[in-house]
């Protein structure tokens, strides 16, 4: 399953569903959007949705795809607001929403706050699975010093999904003025304005690869790259030049040549002011432990032992 902040259904895609004794099918066709996967349609369904032992839904209201299945996964798993829930069922009220899966352990008693957070790790190994996702709480073995919270922007359109303010810096440039975007684990890379991102181009002096699409530096312009700073709230996030790039072992997996480096920065294709300036995506979250609290309407990071790793 694709884990995704940035949508809120969960899908059956590319995976046959079997229908059971727990299935009940609610006649609708839903209309399911994500920043990750485009647009998917499919039919609802009520049923049970065991996350482990200790986290089942007996109630949980999905969507088994029928519009051709998700190239790589099996599904979705949306951790994203209730409100992207909104409006999805085809002909009906656009007012209807749907609890979402954390939603319903929390209405079921199973966790004692609507909260998911999440822990991935840099990983050089398409084989290695080392992300973990813990519901109601946190777990402080997967971080270190404490979180720092920030609350959800007002800013629409970020504000409909997981999005706050934050500016970034590249060394002591400022490339973006604090602004509003979005996290989404859903999202690989490290999205930006058009206009921060051509100066981000400017000051690492990357070139643009044609059969990748991502940024490509020399190995001497790597040894000179500085920190890339996300300012959240009072609190800022330093990538180093390492998290900066494109697992080198996995360059051949994206099309690209073994022996380059790619930036894992890219344009989010249009610029700042918008009011979704960004999408600090999985390239972000592997560096840093997140906390999505809907409880108190805040998102939550801190560092890990992996913030300055040097894997990639």
């Amino acid at each position: 399953m694709l884990v995704d902040t940035g949508s809120s259904f969960v899908c059956i895609a590319g995976a046959p569903y079997q229908v059971t004794s727990t299935s009940v099918p609610t006649g609708d066709e839903v209309e399911v959007t994500s920043y990750s996967s485009g647009t998917l349609i499919g039919d609802g369904y009520y049923d049970t949705v065991t996350l482990s032992a200790d986290l089942v839904v007996t109630e949980q209201f999905i969507v088994v795809d029928t519009s051709g299945g998700i190239a790589g996964v099996d599904g979705i798993l949306g951790l994203g607001p209730e409100d992207l829930t909104e409006g999805a069922v085809v002909g009906g009220s656009e007012d209807t929403t749907f609890p979402t899966v954390t939603d319903n352990l929390y209405l079921e008693g199973t966790i004692s706050q609507v909260v998911v957070s999440v822990s991935f790790e840099p990983t050089t190994s398409e084989e290695v699975t080392n992300g973990e996702l813990t519901f109601g709480g946190t777990d402080p073995t997967k971080y270190t010093g404490d979180i720092a919270y920030t609350p959800l922007t007002t800013t629409y359109p970020a504000s409909y999904y997981w999005g706050i303010n934050e500016s970034i810096a590249y060394g002591s440039t400022t490339i973006l003025a604090e602004t509003a975007g979005v996290v989404d684990t859903g999202t690989s890379l490290i999205l930006i304005a058009s206009d921060a991102y051509a100066q981000y181009q400017s000051l690492t002096g990357a070139t643009e690869d044609e059969d990748t699409g991502l940024l490509c530096i020399t190995t001497a312009q790597y040894d000179t790259l500085e920190d890339l700073t996300f300012t959240i709230g009072s609190s800022s996030y330093a990538l180093t030049p390492n998290g900066q790039i494109w697992p080198r072992a996995l360059n051949t997996y994206i099309g690209g040549t073994s022996s380059n480096v790619y930036l894992i920065v890219n344009s989010i294709g249009t610029p700042s002011g918008e009011g979704l300036d960004f999408i600090n995506g999985y390239a972000f979250l592997e560096r840093f432990y997140s906390v999505f609290d809907t409880t108190n309407s805040q998102l939550g990071f801190a560092t890990t032992e992996y913030t300055e790793s040097t894997s990639n």
